[in-house]
């Protein structure tokens, strides 16, 4: 008997799900359905559309072999039915039949099924404030919002815009807003750094400065109260200022697209996503579900989860795809991956961050590490940054996440340890993970690995440490003289540092500090400083063995501060 397959959703988890089960069942009937009549697209892509890196929506909707994935596509290269601009209104799950209606002329009608899958995605949040519903303001949902983003700014009817919200959408909507389109531009995020809950304070901190450094203003710990202007958007008004903005666009999020399924009957999850097993199965068998609707373990807490990803969506497709012909495939869950393009810059995570890892509970502390991407005597090559979230006892490795060049390898490099975190390594395995290394690629002792040694030393009390975010205070407050800034460069380095801050700044190279012991004050706080923190690393083992207390190391060192934003020969050194 052929098999009858019905897909609500047409954009990423429905395809896959679909063009799978057909190669496995070809002589089964698949029926996709879809509101809108952009389908099968990259909505990661969205951004880049806009920017004008890709310069036509087309692209996002092709193949790689430059096929257009639309209705015609589907049937005459798949086998597959595809019924755009028709809403999927009810299920009868007694019946098996999905109940539908055209979008344009109010039909109504009912598919039959034998297997359903949901791929319902999910819908972007809008804030519930006044003026929210005006023209000119935008979420970045699907590729027709995008196009209308794209035709009002090419048609140069915005000067100013404002992001609501500084998680990844909102950042790569800012960049492609400023960069190619030169419009001035805003990011509000209420909480207080960009990237909040996927990356750290420091690293943070490190894109906003990037961001200033290409003319985006970013303002944290500000709420928008309301948006003003007369017909059209004019004004967004938060609870410090008021910008002005011919284009608001809202990236604060998303919630699962679950309604159908609820109405349905089906398990619903205290979050509002669908509850699925291993297997993507619904709490009906006869129904799967997947992508940005559902609910997943996270391998890391293994507590339930959300993670609305294209490339999860992908994955699951095949899952469903597989088990729709009678396979057994799983989706055990995910760790929770992230990367984001900032300009030239690539900010990368995978886990928890500190943050994340002790509000679940974890007795978590965060090491970081700034080392070359590549031999260090190799002529070309950049200063990378990661950090590495570990617990306390165990030594597990809960999180990585970091920032450096496009060319740096910092995606490479994130995704080996990503991959290792279900499997609850500790910093040995980091320490001792095999990358492969030649100088135009690495060091032959990877920034990775040096990440896991100095994670290894700091749970072990030998390295002690503070970050660019609790130097930049102490810098603030060095006027109360409890606290030496000891330089353990060469002189030429620490010269201009001691002869701006000669009562604060101490030059005493690492190699020179046993010998000039005499000159290290015992009652001060002593912050060591080198360029990247391995000399002032050793300077600390040094002044441990002379029973000096109250030592510690400046991670990532001076190049740190700098990518941070803190130059102290540049201004009067007073953090900003």
């Amino acid at each position: 008997m052929t098999q009858n397959v019905v897909i609500v959703g047409a954009v990423a988890l429905g395809p896959k799900a679909a063009c799978r089960f057909k190669r496995l069942m070809p002589e089964a009937k698949v029926t996709m359905i879809d509101e809108t009549d952009l389908i099968s697209y990259g909505g990661c892509g969205i951004p880049y559309f806009v920017s004008g890196d890709v310069s036509d929506p087309g692209q996002l909707q092709s193949t790689s072999f430059h096929m257009l994935r639309d209705e015609t596509f589907f049937k005459n290269a798949k086998d597959i039915d595809v019924l755009t601009r028709v809403r999927a209104v009810s299920i009868d799950r007694d019946q098996k039949e999905v109940h539908i209606e055209h979008v344009e002329t109010g039909e109504k009608e009912r598919l039959s099924y034998d297997r359903l899958v949901l791929a319902t995605g999910s819908s972007p949040k809008r804030l519930p404030i006044p003026g929210s519903e005006m023209e000119g303001v935008f979420t970045v949902s699907d590729l027709s919002g995008a196009v209308a983003i794209k035709d009002q700014v090419a048609a140069g009817a915005v000067d100013k815009a404002v992001i609501i919200g500084g998680g990844a959408i909102g950042l790569e909507m800012a960049e492609a807003l400023a960069d190619l389109w030169g419009i001035e531009t805003s990011v509000v995020e209420i909480a207080d750094q960009i990237l909040p809950g996927i990356v750290s304070p420091v690293v943070a901190r490190m894109g906003r400065q990037k961001m200033a450094e290409n003319d985006i203003s970013v303002y944290v710990r500000e709420q928008v109260l309301r948006l003003e202007g007369d017909g059209r958007v004019q004004r967004v008004v938060t609870d410090k200022r008021t910008l002005d903005a011919d284009l608001v666009i809202m990236a604060v999020g998303v919630s699962p697209n679950a309604d159908l399924a609820r109405d349905a009957g089906l398990e619903i999850s205290p979050s509002g996503a669908i509850v699925v097993n291993e297997r993507m199965e619904t709490s009906d068998p006869h129904i799967y579900a997947g992508g940005d609707c559902i609910q997943i373990q996270d391998l890391i807490t293994e507590t339930p989860a959300y993670f609305p990803s294209g490339s999860l969506a992908n994955r699951q497709g095949r899952v469903i795809g597989t088990n729709l012909a009678g396979g057994n495939a799983t989706f055990e869950g995910a760790v929770g991956t992230f990367v984001i393009k900032l300009f030239d810059l690539a900010i990368a995570s995978a886990g928890l961050s500190l943050e994340r890892a002790r509000s679940n509970g974890y007795d978590a502390l965060s090491v970081f590490v700034a080392q070359f991407d590549r031999a260090h005597f190799y002529p070309e090559k950049d200063l990378t940054y990661l950090e590495l979230v570990v617990e306390q006892g165990t030594a597990r490795v809960l999180g990585i996440q970091g920032l450096g060049g496009l060319e740096g390898g910092m995606f490479a490099r994130v995704s080996a340890v990503a991959a290792l975190l279900k499997y609850q390594p500790t910093t040995a395995d980091v320490s001792n993970l095999e990358l492969p290394y030649a100088p135009p690629f690495s060091s032959a002792m990877d920034v990775v690995n040096a990440l896991g040694n100095a994670a290894e030393n700091t749970l072990a009390g030998k390295n002690r440490v503070i970050d660019a975010d609790q130097f930049a205070q102490w810098w603030t407050e060095r006027k109360q003289g409890n606290t030496l800034f000891l330089d353990c460069r060469g002189w030429g380095n620490a010269e201009d540092f001691v002869k701006k801050y000669p009562e604060e700044w101490k030059s005493i190279p690492q190699d020179e500090l046993t010998a000039r012991m005499d000159e290290v004050p015992r009652d001060k706080n002593l912050v060591l400083i080198c360029n990247t923190g391995v000399r002032s690393y050793e300077a600390q083992i040094t002044l441990d063995q002379m029973a000096i207390p109250h030592t510690y190391n400046l991670q990532g060192g001076v190049a740190a501060l700098k990518k941070w934003g803190l130059d102290l020969l540049a201004s009067e050194g007073d953090a900003g």
